[in-house]
């Protein structure tokens, strides 16, 4: 037979701790939310009330014998009191997890707009940067007019060296002895 273990004297007593039924909090919390949600329903306002007719009906017309909750209805009151204690704590629950969604959303939006804000002005950098090289790179119409310039001054040059040209083919002639034009006039027409 095995002696039954006395305490230790050298060391101390551990706590008793009453052991209380653990759940999850989540699915607690999903429940309260689904009786919350019922609750704030036409339905159970309708469900509730009818309860509530059928319950002063009977205390009231059925025979003394069977009536279980007489003219004040105490019971009906204390049922319905003990309804609201509970619908209380269940429906600020409720409301205390849709306050933390609705938290959780608003920092996920905050981070949102943030590297939203991150992007546009990243962007709005990028595009400043490119006005500014655009500002030093040469457009298709500066081109075009440019183009149009030079050509317009290679006419003019070509002009003025045909001018020349005419000038000079005068001036040759005329400084040329009078026989000479009959010697040019002959070698054109040899060949």
């Amino acid at each position: 037979m095995v002696e039954p273990r006395l305490p230790r004297l050298d060391q101390p007593r551990e706590p008793r701790r009453l052991r209380v039924p653990r759940f999850d909090p989540e699915t607690f919390g999903r429940w309260s939310e689904a009786i919350a949600r019922f609750m704030g329903t036409a339905r159970f306002l309708v469900y509730m009330t009818v309860v509530i007719l059928a319950w002063i009906g009977w205390n009231t017309l059925a025979p003394k014998g069977l009536r279980f909750d007489p003219y004040t209805f105490t019971f009906l009151t204390l049922v319905l009191s003990l309804q609201a204690s509970y619908a209380a704590p269940l429906i600020l629950l409720a409301q205390n997890r849709q306050t933390d969604r609705d938290r959780l959303a608003a920092e996920e939006d905050r981070r949102r707009a943030a590297m939203q804000k991150a992007d546009v002005e990243y962007l709005s950098r990028e595009i400043a940067s490119l006005r500014i090289a655009l500002g030093e790179v040469a457009t298709r119409d500066f081109l075009r007019s440019e183009l149009t310039r030079l050509a317009e001054e290679l006419d003019e040059a070509a002009h003025k060296r045909h001018r020349n040209d005419r000038k000079e083919r005068r001036r040759a002639r005329v400084d040329r002895p009078i026989g000479a034009d009959d010697e040019v006039d002959s070698d054109a027409e040899r060949r």
